[in-house]
């Protein structure tokens, strides 16, 4: 039994130290193989005080490998990382908007932001949220929004309507007050602009998704 253990071991040892190479190769030359960006990961004992206590904030003090995505490019920016996690805390989990609502607007912030990475860690948290499979379709595929519920529709709508026209209608801000209250029409806004901050960064780094994750946002479908 001993033997067999130790055997197993050491299997498992080889399949890990011959696989990242082949790993590392698949990938292009820029990006780094922990972090899967062109940012290497940040080490907590590089970083000052003041660094460390923000790591502990962003990434949990028992982290263990590198942290990747929005969260692990913003460590190296200190100060950045720690008002943006502020800002994503709120935002994020508090919205007056409520968590269905939140992980739309989410969602429509990274299709119009093509962002894969964003995108693919959202899509399960949006349905588990109660958004349903009818409007994750329409903003993944860039649909109609006649048949979707009403306050879905809004929040694709002005998303759409933000990004695209830069500008939103009157009609729009309207219908979002009376829905969501005044607050609530502007924190969509927020929503939407905390994650195109999150894309954008994403985008910069060409942060790539964890190996065996299958990406989940197609092309866009042109009108």
């Amino acid at each position: 039994m001993t033997l067999n253990t130790c055997a197993l071991r050491a299997i498992l040892l080889c399949f890990l130290v011959l696989g990242t190479p082949a790993i590392a190769q698949s990938l292009p030359a820029d990006i780094d193989p922990q972090s899967l960006s062109r940012m290497p990961p940040v080490s907590r004992s590089d970083m000052n005080t003041d660094g460390q206590a923000i790591y502990d904030k962003v990434a949990g003090a028992n982290l263990t490998t590198a942290m990747q995505g929005p969260g692990g490019v913003s460590l190296h920016m200190p100060k950045v990382a720690q008002a943006m996690d502020i800002l994503n805390q709120y935002l994020r989990y508090d919205s007056v908007i409520g968590r269905r609502y939140i992980e739309v607007a989410i969602l429509v912030t990274a299709r119009e932001f093509d962002q894969q990475y964003e995108w693919t860690f959202h899509e399960k948290t949006a349905l588990k949220e109660g958004a349903p499979q009818l409007t994750v379709d329409a903003i993944k595929h860039n649909g109609p929004l006649a048949s979707l519920d009403a306050k879905d529709a809004l929040i694709i709508r002005y998303g759409r309507e933000v990004m695209r026209d830069h500008h939103l209608s009157a009609t729009t801000w309207a219908e979002a007050e009376t829905r969501f209250t005044r607050q609530g029409a502007l924190e969509i806004a927020a929503i939407m602009g905390d994650y195109a901050l999150a894309a954008m960064l994403l985008h910069a780094v060409d942060q790539r998704l964890p190996a065996g994750m299958e990406p989940l946002l197609p092309e866009k479908k042109q009108d």
